[in-house]
């Protein structure tokens, strides 16, 4: 059976919606790839419905710099949860304004969420990226006042290289005694530099996430670590071998992935180090289709489960 057969039929078209020539200019061209996007990303952002979600671009202080964000404010009351989000885009690609998801999450969680806009590969290898990332989490901690976040009801969540930024955080923020966290949410993330996994030579589908393009991608994030022993679990959380004392987790995930063993194995992983963990898998979801055919039954169900899993969690 071939991968659009495998695919549920209402996901179909939105396989045109994500251009081949996009998908390999990520691997092999990152500044073009990203000219490519902005259209489609803007396109994407003006078809959401009005919203009475506030979003705020504005600088924090980084490690080696300032930091760009923007922070969704709902119009629930305050003290409210909050939620670091990470925007996905294979390490490479994305921006800190990701409103599908900064609004979404804000709306059905009736949370504050911040979005990191992280350095990204080949200009930035992991290590500026979690560094980044894990600047944000203290700034918002620090700022919870402010922000009108309770900050014992704090998660961390993204999709994709956001999802995989977001175990990694989980990691590091532990090993660096840093704040309590009450949740991560890991939406179909990126573990596994290796993709060993029979999924991870299944999807070879040039219009979707496909191992060709995610290999290219982890040679550009890891750098000179890329095909060693020696790749950090903070970049690849796959390769943790202690998955003790971490936050509660959901883990969600397309039976079409290129992810889909990797990250079944992590959720599996968690469970056996004790760690309170939900696994949603999808049927006939590929990579980010939810995204790209919303109104989809298949998409609606998934979207769902992890909007929900966040709200019990924080909410």
């Amino acid at each position: 059976m071939s991968f659009i057969d495998r695919v549920d039929p209402e996901l179909v078209p939105g396989l045109e919606l994500f251009p081949a020539e996009l998908m390999t200019a990520i691997g092999d061209d990152p500044p073009s790839a990203r000219a490519m996007l902005e259209p489609l990303l803007s396109a994407m952002a003006e078809m959401l419905p009005p919203t009475d979600v506030t979003i705020e671009e504005r600088a924090i202080p980084g490690p080696d710099g300032d930091i760009s964000i923007a922070i969704y404010q709902p119009t629930a009351p305050v003290p409210r949860p909050g939620l670091l989000m990470i925007h996905g885009g294979g390490y490479i690609v994305g921006t800190a304004r990701e409103d599908m998801n900064g609004i979404g999450y804000a709306e059905h969680v009736g949370c504050t969420v911040v979005s990191v806009d992280y350095r990204m590969a080949p200009e930035f290898t992991y290590k500026a990226s979690i560094a980044d990332c894990f600047a944000g989490l203290n700034w918002m901690f620090e700022n919870a006042d402010e922000l009108g976040v309770d900050s014992s009801r704090i998660a961390i969540g993204g999709g994709s290289a956001g999802g995989g930024l977001t175990a990694g955080l989980a990691l590091y923020n532990r090993d660096n005694k840093g704040p309590d966290l009450a949740f991560q949410l890991l939406v179909y993330p990126m573990l596994d530099d290796t993709h060993e996994t029979p999924s991870g030579y299944e999807v070879t589908h040039p219009n979707v996430w496909n191992r060709d393009v995610s290999l290219k991608a982890w040679k550009m994030y890891l750098g000179d670590e890329y095909g060693t022993d020696k790749v950090s679990p903070y970049a690849a959380a796959a390769r943790a071998t202690d998955l003790s004392g971490l936050p509660p987790a959901f883990v969600t995930v397309g039976t079409e992935d290129l992810f889909r063993d990797e990250d079944i194995d992590y959720a599996q992983r968690l469970m056996a180090a004790g760690i309170p963990t939900e696994l949603q898998v999808v049927p006939g979801m590929f990579h980010g289709g939810e995204g790209l055919v919303p109104t989809a039954g298949v998409s609606q169900r998934m979207r769902l489960g992890y909007l929900d899993a966040l709200k019990r969690a924080i909410g």
